[in-house]
């Protein structure tokens, strides 16, 4: 019972490609990078590993005290979850595929007040996106969009997310993207 308990307060944390600590949690190995090299359903690469986390239904917690987050792409969209959301349990087993983004934490609920905040949170995130897209013109959702992350990740990390992600968060084609891209 106590190594159950101290495994569920063990957080998770990755960096170039050790995990360094509770081995059934991952997250991004490159840190700030965009799409990985391998396969995104390899089960090798923290993408894969990631990705199977929540096809198993975990539930997971995007580090609060980082600037990092997950875009977590469905069927036909993408869904943002970032500092302190709720990742996986019954929400995202329909994820397809994963893009870290920032030096990814991800941590294990100790309480069921933590598991509430965690949904609360990724609610936030959820609303703050539904205000972007329900902007009507395709070239403004994706500037705004685009502002938002901006402001919480440095021009590097930005630079490195493909124009397929912001377009799959917002509803517009990943022209859109491009032309807003080119005229910042």
């Amino acid at each position: 019972m106590e190594s159950e308990n101290n495994q569920r307060c063990q957080t998770a944390l990755y960096e170039e490609e050790e995990v360094l600590a509770r081995p059934n949690s991952f997250a991004n190995a490159q840190g700030s990078s965009g799409m990985n090299k391998q396969s995104p359903n390899s089960h090798d690469s923290p993408e894969g590993k990631i990705l199977q986390q929540l096809h198993d239904q975990q539930l997971l917690i995007v580090n609060p005290r980082r600037r990092n987050g997950l875009i977590l792409f469905k069927r036909y969209h993408a869904e943002f979850a970032g500092p302190g959301s709720g990742v996986g349990g019954l929400f995202d087993v329909d994820c397809q595929r994963v893009l870290p983004v920032g030096n990814i934490s991800l941590l294990s609920p100790e309480s069921s007040e933590e598991r509430k905040r965690a949904y609360l949170i990724r609610r936030q995130w959820v609303r703050l996106t539904m205000q972007i897209t329900d902007n009507p013109v395709p070239l403004q959702r994706a500037q705004k969009m685009i502002e938002q992350f901006e402001g919480f990740f440095d021009a590097q990390t930005i630079a490195k997310l493909p124009n397929e992600a912001f377009s799959l968060l917002v509803g517009v084609l990943p022209q859109t993207v491009i032309k807003v891209r080119r005229t910042a």
